[in-house]
């Protein structure tokens, strides 16, 4: 199992019960889930839990077999750069970088994905981030230009290959294509799926419409898992 959650409560302050509240949610090795629900019913800080953004106040949180919740704050960071890919849904690129380097960047604070992209030095670094940007559609000339002059969803590509580079065990994705169309949506996603596949990542994404629910091997609703059983749709 990449990712197992037991017993997970969290509260915000003054709240009179857990604003998440989830008695058990498994994601094997290779799954794609999609998690959908409307916005503000905390998807968002679910994420932030899973990812380690955000301490978790009771329950267990497992990533990779590690019990990802006992670790200290600097504990979590490393090995969140080691075994998690995040693609966040306001990208959190470095505007005055190259899409090369934004992905070089991030390659930067984990050997362990250097070392599963055979990229130990930056040169190195450089030819496999291109590789996966050429994949994912950017080519040489775009990859050059500072994330600022790339459009929507160029950029939106960037963050994707980012998370991918070095292969780690999981992508967590916020609302990766709420700002696109159908089509520019639909692409996008078959590239990230076809390239977790190929990675063996598992992927995890939050979002809103359930009309993406094709790419994935399950589709489940945020209602049902948090205060309740989860099912398949």
């Amino acid at each position: 199992m990449v990712l197992e959650l037991d017993s997970l409560r969290y509260q915000h302050p003054g709240q009179a019960r857990p604003f998440i509240h989830i008695d058990r949610f498994v994601l094997q090795a290779g799954e794609r889930v999609l998690l959908h629900g409307p916005s503000g019913c905390g998807k968002s800080t679910l994420l932030s839990l899973i990812t380690g953004i955000r301490p978790a106040q009771q329950g267990d949180i497992r990533v990779a077999g590690q019990l990802f919740s006992s670790l200290s704050q600097r504990r979590r960071d490393a090995f969140r750069a080691d075994h998690i890919g995040v693609i966040f849904q306001a990208f959190n690129l470095l505007p005055y970088l190259t899409a090369v380097d934004n992905v070089c960047l991030s390659a930067g604070f984990s050997r362990r994905r250097c070392e599963r992209e055979a990229a130990g030095n930056n040169k190195q670094r450089r030819v496999a981030a291109q590789d996966l940007l050429t994949r994912l559609g950017l080519d040489a000339a775009t990859s050059a230009l500072p994330a600022w002059q790339l459009s929507f969803g160029q950029q939106q590509r960037v963050a994707a290959a980012r998370a991918l580079f070095g292969k780690p065990d999981l992508i967590i994705a916020d609302e990766p294509t709420s700002a696109l169309d159908s089509h520019s949506r639909d692409t996008l996603l078959a590239l990230l799926c076809e390239h977790c596949e190929h990675a063996g990542s598992a992927l995890l994404m939050v979002s809103h419409d359930n009309q993406v629910a094709d790419h994935f091997h399950r589709s489940v609703a945020f209602s049902a898992l948090n205060g309740g059983e989860h099912h398949a749709a």
